[in-house]
């Protein structure tokens, strides 16, 4: 059955965000270290990005590491970075072919140089694809984002730049690393758990939270069809009644 035929393209979301769970544990179950695990990864993140191109999503956000990951083995977090080099190298040809823009958030300063200057010419050189939008969470950290943008207001207001009275949700959201992103629609979370780790608290406080048992490695396009399937299934409300929604609807 093609998953893709019952979803109405009318009703995308937006933004949909991805934690991608689970390597780690897929590695373990075959026998291999966790880094083999981040390595057959790449064919989800493919296939999520395709999915969601082909069916009209906009923006989606890759959750690929965190404030927190910085204290795994450093072996892991040493091969990590050099995945993310050799993945962004490989995969050009595909952004490019795709229309893909590739886009960061997070302390993009504390990653390794090379991974800092590998992402920097990957962005540049896609930063006119319009199809959609792949941002990549690195290093990233909500709270932490949040006290960076609490900080960059306070400071405006100190130089008088800005009104405390003029503080409201638009201009939070301007000086979020988000900025220039929609509000997330649907939150995917692969492996089972159900949290969301630190990861985009502001910009989710609306979203549709799907979880899936489904380790990252496994997750395939018909996967992500499946969350948009059911996400379009929901009523999202944003805090009014069904007999509101309905009477908006008319």
């Amino acid at each position: 059955m093609d998953k893709k035929l019952h979803i109405d393209l009318h009703r995308v979301p937006k933004h949909v965000a991805i934690i991608m769970d689970g390597n780690g544990r897929w590695a373990k179950g075959k026998g291999m270290e966790r880094v083999f695990g981040h390595k057959n990864a790449l064919n989800s993140v493919r296939d999520s990005i395709e999915g969601a191109a082909e069916i009209g999503v906009k923006a989606i956000t890759l959750y690929a590491f965190s404030t927190e990951n910085w204290n795994r083995p450093k072996v892991e977090v040493n091969a990590l970075m050099k995945l993310l080099i050799s993945s962004l190298k490989k995969e050009l040809p595909t952004f490019q072919n795709n229309k893909v823009q590739v886009n960061a958030i997070g302390n993009l300063t504390s990653l390794p140089s090379k991974a800092q200057k590998t992402l920097s010419e990957v962005i540049d050189l896609t930063k006119n694809n319009d199809r959609i939008v792949m941002t990549l969470a690195l290093s990233y950290g909500s709270r932490e984002e949040i006290v960076n943008t609490i900080k960059n207001i306070s400071k405006k207001v100190v130089n008088n730049q800005l009104q405390i009275e003029e503080i409201d949700e638009k201009v939070i959201n301007n000086h979020l690393y988000t900025f220039n992103l929609p509000e997330v629609d649907l939150m995917i979370r692969t492996s089972g758990e159900k949290r969301i780790s630190n990861f985009l608290l502001w910009q989710m406080a609306y979203a549709e939270l799907y979880f899936t048992n489904t380790l990252w490695p496994d997750f395939r396009k018909d996967d992500f069809f499946e969350a948009i399937i059911e996400y379009q299934n929901r009523e999202r409300r944003f805090g009014k009644t069904s007999e509101q929604i309905e009477t908006s609807n008319e």
